[in-house]
């Protein structure tokens, strides 16, 4: 086990005080045992939130409990620090895709035990523009159906949330030109939606590419050219590592590690579940930049 001199807690929780409460007592004996000191904090805004994050750096252990809006946030603040402490992130949220794509329990008591026989990995963070992101960049369908999802519904069925968002949005899909530079390589045409991958998860779904994983120091660009029974078809053949990408119709898959995209009429960009007006074009992949603690049965490679 671990033992830290000072270990930070930081807890985005909107289930109720007395909900939260219940849930710290399923981590902080765990997290307690792996540290000397152990500071909670729990920001009632997301101004506050990152200005805790950007004194990360003064723990050797920085524990994000949240959903993914929040480890985007806190990602995208610590990735700019300087010195940047060892992170680890707990599921408690909606989808928390993230903690599964590293293989954290979805259960709080098991997930923070989890951690106490851990061990550290880095993990890669892609950045676009100024902005960070853990999990994925997309457009297109990407952030119509994000801006679709009903706050209601997201708080009330979770999941399944964006299932109802995803059929919805799928009718009112349009298709855009766009022109994309791909580690030297030129692609254009038409999309319904574009991925940028870092992490193996969307909406609780594991994405079903081989060898996806956010500690290999490339990015997955997965681009949606229609939805139909044959791309569904398609996307499922990347789960053979075999599968020869040139054959793909419908959607077109490469691995990268930095790209230029240029998409006509989009104007939001969601990264991690959250939306952004700004749209940049330049994506790159940071490779190894965090240092992670996760479980050791995760699916990270030594």
């Amino acid at each position: 086990m671990y033992t830290f001199q000072h270990a930070m807690l930081l807890v985005n929780d909107n289930s109720g005080a007395e909900r939260t409460e219940h849930r710290l007592t399923d981590v902080v004996p765990s997290l307690s045992n792996m540290a000397k000191r152990l500071t909670i904090a729990r920001p009632e805004n997301e101004e506050e939130s990152q200005a805790l994050c950007r004194q990360a750096g003064k723990y050797d252990l920085f524990v994000i409990m949240g959903g993914d809006g929040t480890v985007h946030h806190c990602i995208d603040v610590i990735a700019q620090l300087d010195e940047r402490p060892l992170l680890a992130v707990l599921p408690g949220g909606t989808s928390n895709d993230f903690s599964r794509t590293i293989g954290m329990p979805q259960d709080l008591e098991e997930a923070a035990e989890s951690l106490t026989g851990g061990k550290i990995v880095e993990t890669d963070v892609g950045r676009a523009g100024s902005r960070h992101f853990i999990n994925f960049w997309g457009i297109g369908l990407a952030a119509a159906t994000s801006k679709n999802v009903d706050s209601g519904t997201k708080r009330n069925f979770g999941p399944l949330s964006y299932m109802t968002s995803t059929l919805r949005t799928l009718k009112e899909a349009e298709s855009f030109p766009f022109e994309i530079v791909a580690d030297g390589e030129r692609l254009i045409g038409e999309a319904i939606a574009i991925f940028v991958l870092n992490g193996s998860s969307l909406a609780t779904t594991p994405i079903p590419i081989a060898g996806i994983t956010p500690f290999d120091g490339e990015l997955d660009l997965l681009i949606f050219r229609n939805t139909n029974l044959a791309t569904l078809r398609e996307l499922m053949s990347l789960r053979n590592e075999d599968t020869d990408n040139a054959d793909l119709d419908t959607i077109e898959y490469v691995r990268v590690k930095q790209l230029k995209i240029q998409a006509a009429g989009q104007q939001l960009a969601d990264m991690d579940g959250e939306l952004y007006e700004e749209l940049t074009g330049e994506i790159q992949v940071l490779p190894g930049h965090l240092r992670l603690l996760v479980p050791e049965t995760d699916m990270a490679e030594e």
